[in-house]
C-alpha cells in the first residue's frame, strides 16, 4: 500500500470512528431511552445525501479533570449544511453521547461557525438540542461560549429563520438561545427546557416537581407558551420542522417560496354563508373557516394548545404563504388577554420580518376583564398587539365575521393601523360595545323606571335593536371607509386573494430610527 493509500484510509478510519460519536454502548443507550442519535436526526431532515459536515475532527482543549484522556472528535456536536426540499439550510446537532452534548469552547466554536455562514449566504439555521447543559471542567470557557452563541442569535434575528428543536434535556444558561430563535419544536415525554432543575427548586422553593411537571414539552405547550410545537416524537418534529420551512423565505430580503396551486381561485363555499349562528352568544369554530378558505383545507397551526382563545398559523392562498390571525370564538368567546395578545404580537413580527402576509379572521367581544388581567399587565400586553399590527409593513387583509368591540376593533388590524384592505361579512357588529352593554348604559334611568318586569324587557329589546340597526352594522363602519366592502362570506377566499394579489408590489416604509422601542 502506498503512502498515499495509507493517508486516504486512515481518513476514511477516523470518519467512520467520527460518526460513531460516544461510540456504540452509548448510541444503544440513546437507542433504549426511545431517541435518535444527532446524526439519524440529520439524515431525517435533510434531503438524502444533501449534507456537508464541518469540524468533524474538532475535538476539546481541555486539560483539567482528566478530560484530555478523551479526545472524542466532533467535541459533541455535528454541524454543517444541507438541503431542505433542494432549498439550502444551516444546521447543528448536539450529539448526547459525547460528553453528554455538555457545551464548551469548541462546540460553541462550531455552532457558531454554522450560523456565521448561514447569515453570510442568507439561509435558514435549524438546532437540535440534547445536552446536559455547561460542561463544568471547562469552566469559564462553556459560559463564553453561550454568550457567543446568544449573541449571533440576537444578530440573526429578523434576518434568517432560526428554528430550534429540543429533543433532549435542555437546562440553565442553554435555554436561552432557543428563546432568542423564532420557533421552538419538543417532543413529549422525552425533551424539557428550566433554567432551574428540580433538585434546586425543592431547595429553594420546598416545591417537589419532576423534570416533566417542571419543563416538559405539555408545560411549555400549554401553560408558558415556550414552545411552538409538540409533536408526539422525534419524527413527527423533524416532519413539522419541514413542514414549516415551505412556508418561509431564506432571509428578510426574499419573500416567501410560491406553491403551485390547482385549488380555484373562485372556489366557494356555500356553508360560510350559514357558518354564524344566530344567536351572538353562541360559539364556532374559526377553524372550520379558515380550512375552508385557504389552499386545500391546509393550515400549519403554531401554539396550537396555548392561549386558544386566539389561532395563528400558517396557510396559502393561490400557493402564496401567508400567516392567519384569528380570534376563537370557541374558547372564551375569542376574548382578547394577556397570553393571545402576547402570542399574536410575537408570529405577526415575524411575519413583518420575513415578507409574508398577514390574513387576519375577526369575532372579538373585546378584552378580558378582571383583576387578574389588570395585575398582570394587560395595558402593556394589548399594546403589543397593537404595536406589532401598527408597525407591520407587509400586506394586511382583513375579514370581520362578527362581532368587533371596542379597543378590540382598533387592536386587530384595522383601518386605522393601517391595515390595506379590510372587508367585513353582513353579520359583522363594529362598536364600541355590544347591543346589551351599551342600553345598560345609555338607558340606565328609563329601565330603572319601568316598574313591569315585562314591560321593561320589551323595551330593552326594542332599544338593543334600534342600537344594533344604526350603530352595530358594518355598513355603519362602511360609509366611514373604514371598512373596504361589505363581502358574501362564501365568496371569502375569492376576495382574500384578489387582495393579496393586488398587494403584491405593496412598498412601505417606517420612518428612520434606530429600531422601535415595543412595549415588552
Amino acid at each position: 500500500m502506498s503512502i498515499q493509500q495509507k493517508k486516504i484510509q486512515e481518513l476514511i478510519d477516523k470518519r467512520a470512528q467520527a460518526r460513531l460519536g460516544g461510540g456504540e454502548k452509548r448510541i444503544e443507550a440513546q437507542h433504549k431511552k426511545g431517541k435518535l442519535t444527532a446524526r439519524e436526526r440529520l439524515d431525517l431532515l435533510l434531503d438524502e445525501g444533501s449534507f456537508e459536515e464541518f469540524d468533524m475532527f474538532v475535538s476539546h482543549r481541555c486539560t483539567d479533570f482528566d478530560l484530555d484522556k478523551q479526545q472524542i472528535m466532533t467535541d459533541g456536536v455535528v454541524t454543517g449544511y444541507g438541503t431542505i426540499d433542494g432549498r439550502l439550510v444551516y444546521v447543528y446537532a448536539q450529539d448526547f453521547t459525547v460528553f453528554g452534548g455538555s457545551l464548551a469552547e469548541m462546540q460553541a466554536m462550531k455552532i457558531c461557525k454554522v450560523l456565521d455562514k448561514a447569515m453570510k449566504v442568507g439561509a435558514p439555521v435549524i438546532g437540535i438540542n440534547d445536552s446536559g447543559g455547561a460542561r463544568i471542567q471547562e469552566g469559564v470557557t462553556s459560559l463564553a461560549g453561550y454568550g457567543e452563541i446568544f449573541m449571533r442569535n440576537i444578530e440573526a434575528s429578523g434576518v434568517i429563520p432560526q428554528i430550534t428543536a429540543i429533543f433532549g434535556p435542555c437546562a440553565g444558561g442553554a435555554v436561552y438561545s432557543p428563546a432568542l430563535t423564532d420557533f421552538i419544536v419538543m417532543t413529549k415525554d422525552k425533551s424539557y427546557m428550566f433554567l432551574t432543575g428540580p433538585k434546586v427548586v425543592k431547595t429553594v422553593t420546598g416545591e417537589v416537581v419532576n423534570e416533566e411537571q417542571l419543563g416538559g414539552a405539555s408545560v411549555h405547550g400549554t401553560k408558558s407558551g415556550v414552545t411552538h410545537f409538540v409533536a408526539e416524537d422525534e419524527k413527527e418534529g423533524i416532519l413539522l420542522i419541514r413542514k414549516l420551512l415551505s412556508y418561509l423565505p431564506q432571509n428578510n430580503l426574499e419573500d416567501p417560496p410560491i406553491a403551485n396551486c390547482m385549488d380555484p381561485i373562485d372556489r366557494f363555499d356555500d356553508n360560510l354563508n350559514s357558518i354564524i349562528p344566530d344567536s351572538p352568544a353562541k360559539p364556532y369554530d374559526i377553524k372550520n373557516v379558515i380550512e375552508s378558505i385557504v389552499d386545500y383545507g391546509e393550515f400549519l397551526e403554531i401554539h396550537r394548545h396555548y392561549a386558544p382563545n386566539i389561532v395563528i398559523g400558517f396557510a396559502r392562498f393561490n400557493g402564496m404563504s401567508v400567516g392567519i390571525v384569528a380570534n376563537q370564538p370557541n374558547y372564551l368567546a375569542g376574548v382578547l388577554d394577556i397570553n393571545s395578545s402576547r402570542k399574536a404580537a410575537r408570529f405577526i413580527r415575524f411575519c413583518d420580518a420575513f415578507n409574508i402576509p398577514i390574513v387576519t379572521l375577526i369575532d372579538v367581544p373585546g378584552f378580558l376583564p378582571g383583576t387578574s388581567q389588570e395585575y398582570g399587565g394587560i395595558i402593556v400586553h394589548g399594546a403589543k398587539l397593537l404595536f406589532a399590527y401598527g408597525e407591520a409593513t407587509v400586506p394586511k387583509i382583513s375579514v370581520i365575521l362578527r362581532k368587533d368591540y371596542g379597543g378590540a376593533y382598533l387592536v386587530m388590524s384595522s383601518k386605522h393601523l393601517k391595515g390595506d384592505i379590510n372587508y367585513a361579512w353582513p353579520s359583522a357588529e363594529i362598536a364600541v360595545m355590544g347591543p346589551k352593554g351599551a342600553i345598560e348604559v345609555l338607558y340606565t334611568k328609563e329601565v330603572a323606571a319601568i316598574e313591569d318586569e315585562a314591560e321593561k324587557l320589551a323595551f330593552i329589546a326594542k332599544k338593543e335593536a334600534e342600537y344594533t340597526e344604526k350603530f352595530a352594522t358594518p355598513y355603519n363602519a362602511s360609509k366611514y371607509g373604514y371598512i373596504d366592502d361589505v363581502i358574501e362570506p362564501r365568496t371569502t377566499r375569492f376576495r382574500i386573494i384578489r387582495a393579496l394579489q393586488s398587494l403584491a408590489t405593496k412598498k412601505a416604509s417606517l420612518p428612520p430610527k434606530k429600531h422601535s422601542n415595543i412595549p415588552l
